[in-house]
């Protein structure tokens, strides 16, 4: 199973969005899995459940920081390459699905902003357009790595 089905299953096992996208990449990041949860347990439903940017998104981004980021504040050139990273993922996903924000990926259902999640039943998921928006966050930093090597970064 390739990394962007696997997010989509771990939304459909219960994970938020943008802990079903990292933890498709957990062999790959060096962090154990419950770190990578937790890391990303704060971005479901477009940031604590706000509808803010998609988590989806949000979860590539957090992947693509511990594979590909930079830790060094004076590194311009690393941080700019880094931001234009980000922007490519995003601006993949915004041109396949119409927008990065979670509200409006939702419609309807984008208006509910309280912090209390919805249980998970077989409904919840029909009316939902996240496990495929799960599988597109995680096909694009899939598509990126294949482009990018891991083996051309610095250790």
């Amino acid at each position: 199973m390739d990394r962007a089905q696997r997010a989509k299953e771990n939304f459909l096992k219960g994970y938020n969005c943008s802990q079903a996208v990292v933890l498709a990449f957990s062999d790959l990041t060096g962090l154990d899995e419950a770190t990578l949860l937790r890391l990303a347990s704060s971005f479901g439903g477009g940031i604590g459940r706000m509808r803010q940017t998609c988590g989806t998104l949000l979860g590539a981004f957090i992947v693509l920081g511990v594979l590909y980021g930079y830790d060094d504040p004076r590194a311009v050139q690393e941080k700019n390459d880094h931001y234009a990273r980000v922007q490519e993922i995003a601006g993949i996903f915004k041109e396949q699905n119409g927008s990065i924000i979670c509200r409006e990926l939702l419609g309807a259902l984008g208006t509910d902003t309280t912090p209390v999640a919805e249980e998970r039943t077989a409904q919840y998921y029909k009316k939902r357009p996240c496990p495929e928006l799960c599988y597109c966050s995680a096909r694009a930093v899939e598509e990126y790595i294949k482009r990018h090597p891991l083996t051309d970064r610095k250790a």
